[in-house]
């Protein structure tokens, strides 16, 4: 049986495709169209599982769309009416993309893929991302929580999950919503919504949470773990284009303009933004304001899915929790619900977003609605595309690009070693690509973490970014608890995919300076024999020449673009940034033979 799953027309659209419960493979849209975040209906993302599958659109016994259309426009429909005349702008451009896709997805998945509609189903929203978390964990019974923007109406809802029953108990609708009060302070802030949060994320530590005061006049928090906004500070209920109204700039002052940059003491002034200017002090003095805003709105966020978790323990007795939606991407409140909650084991998945969604459906109706056993459990996060060493040969020799190939993975690996220590910026190019927003190894840049300048060294000339934002140490799962403070660290899977942050152990924060946050902290990846051989022999090799079992992992990518894909992808990002090496399979492309 094939069941494939999709999600689109918001953010982060993808597909996921099962054969007999086992996942096949899964892809987010923006991997091959190049537009991040790319919400359209995700042609190839769905070209690429069926592929994998080795099947066409005609052998699929169901396609499984990730949320409810027509519910999702009764919440559009109530509210523009509950908030007209303010509405006016927002109802008509809701309309018109509703009535050119979002209304037709159905017919348009049986045109697309050639499927009756008698097998083309929906999932409700945060039902998709309950099954996403729960329905491919290690846990046979589970309490569930999922809070994100918005779905049809739904914002967080929490439940449990026994064998492959899934039952939410208790939701929060919209307009309450964490998520939207989390991208309200993004865009305060300066940044893109559905795209910025992660830096608000990162600026936080440089801040302390000052107006926690001010934040918590937004909501009011229920003794059950439920809370409500105070809409008379927001406006993303009835508009397309802002999120926050005057009274939030009276309560918090002028928003950020997006292209200030970013410095305070605590950062310092980064060689490559040039001179400090006239008004450094000053300058240094309104970032903080902005950090210390970071600081609060993060800090309430946690303290807020902290209450959620307690009393859902509280209402279940039970010691594992699974997590999914957008926010469960904030991986410093992963890291305390572990630490300060009853709950001793969590999952959550690596695609918490809308894209994780396409999995949740498939695996929703598989083993759900059709009652099937659940034999799939998710290790790793390596479910994308993969080139091999003759299509890779065939692009570099068609290029002209001048490279060297190594057929010995143990020489390999040795001269890769010898470059990272030698202060080099490598291109790591294997395998499938990762299913998520992070990258775990196989589309990642690599550099030494014990060297001091090495993240201004990659923020500047590699990935062009903000000198807030830190980076990722990837650790030998065994080694992981001699350098940070996570006990049984190879036993909790958000390691496993950068999804919680904790303490790097103060006798090593002066030998890992490159991935420890101006807080002490570092958000790793444990790394598997078992789930990623190459990548954790590259790492066993640099630990066995330097001691240090640990490399720095950031995104193969440049600023505002889509992890790479493909080898052209890997080449063209190479060539723009000054990475000194590229390693795409066993093929080594030196910046000088470029």
């Amino acid at each position: 049986m094939h069941i494939l799953g999709i999600s689109c027309y918001y953010h982060d659209a993808a597909a996921a495709l099962l054969r007999e419960g086992q996942l096949v493979a899964a892809a987010e849209e923006e991997r091959f169209s190049r537009i991040k975040h790319d919400y359209s209906f995700p042609r190839n993302a769905i070209r690429f599982c069926l592929e994998a599958g080795g099947i066409r659109g005609s052998d699929l016994d169901y396609v499984v769309f990730f949320e409810k259309p027509f519910r999702k426009l009764d919440r559009i429909l109530m509210t523009v009416l509950q908030t007209y005349p303010q509405s006016w702008k927002a109802f008509r451009e809701s309309m018109i993309t509703w009535m050119i896709d979002k209304l037709w997805v159905g017919s348009t998945i049986e045109s697309e893929l050639g499927v009756p509609k008698e097998k083309v189903m929906f999932c409700e929203h945060h039902l998709s991302h309950a099954a996403s978390a729960f329905l491919c964990s290690p846990f046979e019974e589970a309490a569930i929580l999922t809070v994100d923007g918005v779905g049809e109406w739904v914002t967080a809802a929490w439940g449990v999950a026994r064998g492959n029953e899934i039952r939410l108990l208790k939701q929060i609708e919209f307009p309450h919503s964490l998520g939207l009060l989390y991208s309200a302070f993004t865009a305060f802030l300066g940044f893109e919504v559905n795209e910025g949060e992660y830096k608000v994320m990162g600026m936080a530590p440089y801040g302390q949470p000052r107006y926690l005061d001010k934040v918590w006049k937004l909501i009011r928090q229920n003794s059950d773990g439920s809370f409500s906004l105070d809409m008379g500070y927001f406006c993303f209920h009835h508009s397309t284009d802002r999120t926050f109204n005057g009274r939030f700039v009276e309560l918090f002052g002028e928003p950020r303009p997006p292209r200030m940059p970013f410095f305070t003491k605590a950062s310092g002034f980064p060689k490559y933004f040039g001179e400090p200017p006239a008004n450094y002090e000053e300058m240094c003095r309104v970032n903080q304001h902005y950090a210390d805003i970071a600081a609060s709105i993060q800090r309430v966020t946690e303290e807020l899915l902290l209450s959620m978790a307690r009393h859902l323990h509280q209402q279940t007795g039970l010691k594992k929790l699974c997590i999914a939606g957008g926010v469960g991407l904030n991986s410093v409140a992963n890291a305390r619900i572990l630490r300060e909650t009853p709950f001793e084991e969590l999952f959550v998945q690596p695609a918490a977003g809308d894209g994780g969604g396409a999995l949740g459906a498939a695996l929703w109706a598989y083993n759900t609605l059709l009652g099937r056993p659940r034999t799939f459990r998710m290790d790793h996060a390596y479910w994308g595309l993969a080139y091999s060493p003759a299509e890779i040969g065939t692009f570099l020799e068609q290029n002209n690009v001048r490279h060297r190939f190594i057929a010995r993975d143990d020489e390999l690996l040795d001269e890769v070693v010898e470059y990272l220590m030698q202060g080099k910026v490598v291109g790591w190019f294997q395998g499938r690509f990762e299913w998520g927003p992070r990258a775990l190894g196989n589309r990642s840049i690599l550099a030494d973490p014990r060297n001091s300048e090495m993240k201004d060294i990659v923020n500047a000339k590699i990935k062009f970014r903000e000198p807030y934002r830190p980076f990722a140490p990837s650790v030998l799962s065994e080694c992981a608890e001699t350098y940070f403070d996570l006990p049984r660290a190879a036993h909790h899977y958000p390691a496993r995919y950068m999804l919680c942050v904790v303490p790097v152990k103060q006798s090593k924060q002066c030998i890992l300076p490159a991935i420890t946050h101006v807080d002490g902290s570092g958000r790793l990846q444990t790394v598997f024999r078992d789930q990623s051989q190459r990548y954790y022999r590259l790492i066993e090799r640099f630990g066995q020449a330097t001691g240090v079992p640990v490399v720095l992992n950031t995104s193969f990518n440049l600023k505002g673009e889509p992890i790479v894909t493909s080898p052209a992808d890997a080449l063209r990002t190479f060539s723009k940034s000054e990475m000194d090496c590229l390693v795409l399979e066993n093929f080594i492309v030196e910046k000088a033979s470029c």
